[in-house]
């Protein structure tokens, strides 16, 4: 029997597209996080990019229940799975401001996480809670003006004296540096121990020592604050270790791991809203006649994007996926992230190719996303880290 015309399969290329990691309560998270960015973060997103965006952002995020998603409830937290942070780090991005969307990472992913996951019960009541609430601003501290890469580099010694430790070193590149309450530090305890000579602690931003030297200028992220750090004789009790004395280099590894995936989701989310804004552009932009989108070098420009950022987010949320179930998956961790990065700043670039002059002026947007974007391939693990990591992962 002939099928009828109703009876013939037809591609909708306007379905959702739920992806089976994510519940109808995700889609309302994201719908909540979503609403909110564009009503109360957005329209702030030009201003805050020449005088970095204001701490009330955390305690009003904090209040919304946004800063302890996947968090414990015994803290404060909303006890909800990892992709709800994978949901926070993709609509972020409708705040327009790729330096927030980092300030709130280290915050969440990157400071919080060792604490959580290594810390005494009354370490996690002093700085966990309160930040979970946005009362506290967290920090994490392991580059150094000369250690980036080479983590082994790490010259910042603290060295024990009676009850206490004193911190001598200094640290670069630290994003909430100028507003942190308090750093996660990465020091050497034993600098003869090699990988067994790292120690974390948890350093108020206000004792005695601690100076915050200088507001760094960056090619992007600007609405975040990104500081140079010294340690001066500071002086903290041993209870401020936090994990395990000379197994601080073994925790900073494993913390590496989910940051750089919620990383890699926000490129995705990043390079996806991109293309949307460039497509509503192209729809409406004519030369020669007629819409720019129309002409097949356009449409196979979209194509191709469209494939990358779709690859990027199969290979982010099947990583997820494993994550969430208890696989440690450096390997795909790694691919994630390197390959998420490079898709979103090829995105951005050629978004702006698309707008032609007008993607070069700050007007339209383009053109920040591209420098914001960039740092993705550098911090968290540069793109030749994670393919010397990937390498290494096939025994060679």
């Amino acid at each position: 029997m002939a099928s009828t015309a109703d009876q013939v399969l037809k591609p909708d290329f306007g379905a959702s597209r739920k992806h089976f990691i994510f519940t109808d309560e995700h889609e309302q998270l994201r719908e909540s996080i979503r609403s909110f960015a564009i009503k109360e973060l957005a329209p702030h997103a030009d201003e805050w990019e020449e005088t970095t965006f204001p701490d009330s952002v955390f305690p009003r995020m904090g209040g919304l229940g946004f800063l302890g998603l996947d968090k414990p409830e015994a803290y404060g937290g909303q006890g909800g799975d990892y992709f709800t942070a994978l949901v926070l780090a993709e609509e972020i991005v409708h705040a327009r401001s790729g330096g927030l969307a980092m300030g709130l990472a280290v915050h969440t992913d990157m400071a919080m996480p060792p604490i959580l996951a290594f810390g005494t019960e009354e370490q996690k009541q002093e700085w966990v809670v309160p930040a979970i609430r946005g009362e506290k601003i967290l920090c994490l501290g392991i580059t150094e003006p000369d250690a980036g890469s080479d983590v082994a580099g790490i010259k910042t010694r603290a060295a024990r004296d009676g009850d206490d430790y004193v911190i001598n070193g200094s640290k670069t590149y630290i994003t909430n540096g100028h507003r942190a309450d308090v750093i996660v530090l990465v020091t050497k305890t034993d600098p003869d121990a090699g990988y067994d000579g790292f120690t974390l602690f948890l350093v108020p931003m206000d004792a005695p020592g601690v100076i915050r030297e200088k507001r760094l200028e960056k090619l992007g992220m600007h609405a975040s604050d990104t500081a140079l750090l010294a340690f001066q004789d500071v002086r903290v009790p041993a209870t401020a270790v936090l994990g395990q004395v000379g197994k601080g280099f073994y925790h900073i590894m494993w913390e590496l791991q989910g940051e750089r995936l919620i990383g890699a989701a926000g490129c995705v989310a990043g390079a996806q809203h991109c293309f949307d804004q460039t497509l509503q552009y192209a729809k409406e932009r004519t030369a020669f006649g007629r819409q720019i989108g129309k002409f097949q070098v356009m449409r196979h420009k979209f194509a191709e994007m469209a494939t990358k950022i779709e690859t990027a987010r199969q290979l982010v949320y099947t990583t997820a996926w494993r994550h969430h179930n208890g696989d440690y998956p450096v390997r795909e961790i790694s691919m994630a992230k390197l390959h998420a990065a490079r898709v979103a700043v090829e995105v951005a670039d050629e978004c702006i190719q698309i707008h032609g002059g007008a993607g070069y002026m700050k007007e339209y947007g383009v053109e920040r996303v591209w420098r914001d974007m960039r740092l993705n391939r550098i911090g968290a693990g540069t793109d030749e880290i994670m393919l010397d990591v990937i390498g290494r992962s096939y025994g060679l």
